[in-house]
């Protein structure tokens, strides 16, 4: 059965860029969200084997999301998606219990050895 990821970045380009290169490659995109709080809901609702989250968004951000997520599932397998420069930010994130980070733009194929690292 393949693995069900949500994705999360308030850039629908950037959704629909990860949503892509999954899918081609045998995810099954079960949700999206724009936001660190629809983030929360949608874990909660759908139970996916692995969450992309952005670092930055309106409403609640994507580290705040991660702490939330982690109280709530303590095994759940986040991969945090930053542009350049926000190093500083990816390290918290991991500090969180993020699996890995990805940097904007994506590249396909580091996408998707992220993913399946934090799914093996």
């Amino acid at each position: 059965m393949s693995k069900k990821v949500l994705v999360v970045d308030d850039a629908a380009f950037m959704r629909m860029m990860l949503k892509d290169i999954l899918t081609k490659n045998g995810y099954n995109v079960v949700g999206e969200a724009n936001d660190g709080n629809q983030a929360v809901e949608k874990y909660k609702e759908l139970s996916p084997d692995l969450v992309t989250m952005d670092i930055t968004m309106p409403e609640k951000d994507g580290i705040s999301a991660l702490k939330e997520i982690k109280q709530y599932d303590p095994s759940a397998k986040v991969i945090m998606c930053s542009a350049m420069g926000q190093q500083a930010m990816v390290i918290d994130a991991i500090q969180e219990g993020a699996k890995d980070f990805i940097v904007k733009p994506f590249q396909a194929d580091r996408v998707i050895d992220a993913i399946s690292k934090a799914l093996s």
